[in-house]
């Protein structure tokens, strides 16, 4: 897998996605959507990957929408303005990917995160940062509505509130602020502890055994739009045929011998 603007490695059954618009300083343009969309695609079908880290090469994590593009496009008429929003499918794909991606997703954002990038990590499983993290939703600032999934997404993370007060101010938040409301699990000192510390994470989800993990991951955002019965009664359905897989087997096994799991993901 070849990307122009993303640095992919794989290692250790652990994929790192640099972003790499280092000169637009990430800025998302409906060709490194589609790119990141793809990534993420072609990630959760790749045996070899059992988690993801989802990072930025440039001096910053990203800074949103690609606002020159999207001004070339900008039209008062109808049938251009329809246009445009068929054309911005990469945009929701690149957050929808993420999401559904079936092996989990660990952003690691240094510096400011703005408007396309909040909604790309919200679409993410675990959120840690520097302590120079600043997020913002910047869409209301300049007279749109976020819909990338961020209005969806974010509340279920932060909650309503905070979720609103971001939305409606378009104001900068530290990673101390993020932190407290939720947003992001941990905060680290600079980059290289940050990128050390979701390797480290990384290590720990790929350890486990990979479908269970990919199930319990679909399980996680079915039961955010079902109630507790039905989101029961799909784990339970998963388990049924987890039962019959080879690494549960190993797990028992491991166990009775007293030696780490060497699992294969069936």
């Amino acid at each position: 897998m070849t990307y122009k603007h993303i640095d992919l490695k794989i290692e250790n059954h652990v994929a790192t996605v640099a972003m790499a618009r280092v000169d637009s300083l990430n800025a998302l343009s409906l060709e490194f959507a589609s790119e990141i969309a793809g990534c993420f695609r072609e990630l959760g079908a790749n045996d070899d990957v059992r988690a993801i880290i989802f990072c930025s090469k440039a001096r910053i994590f990203c800074a949103g929408l690609d606002l020159k593009e999207a001004a070339a496009g900008a039209s008062d008429k109808i049938k251009v303005v329809l246009d445009v929003i068929r054309k911005s499918q990469p945009l929701f794909d690149c957050c929808n990917f993420i999401e559904e991606c079936p092996k989990p997703v660990i952003a690691a954002v240094h510096g400011k995160c703005i408007g396309g990038g909040l909604d790309m990590i919200s679409a993410s499983d675990i959120r840690l940062c520097t302590k120079d993290a600043v997020f913002c939703l910047k869409e209301a600032n300049i007279g749109l509505v976020a819909d990338m999934g961020v209005l969806q997404r974010l509340p279920m993370i932060v909650g309503q509130g905070f979720a609103r007060e971001m939305a409606y101010t378009a104001a900068n938040y530290s990673a101390s602020d993020a932190e407290k409301m939720g947003l992001v699990s941990h905060v680290y000192a600079d980059q290289e502890k940050l990128m050390a510390a979701a390797q480290e994470l990384a290590a720990q989800i790929a350890a486990n055994a990979p479908l269970g993990i990919k199930y319990t991951k679909e399980v996680l955002n079915f039961s955010r739009y079902v109630n507790v019965y039905e989101g029961m009664a799909l784990a339970v359905q998963k388990n049924a045929a987890l039962l019959m897989s080879d690494d549960l087997k190993e797990a028992m096994m491991s166990f009775l011998e007293r030696r780490p799991a060497d699992f294969k993901g069936k």
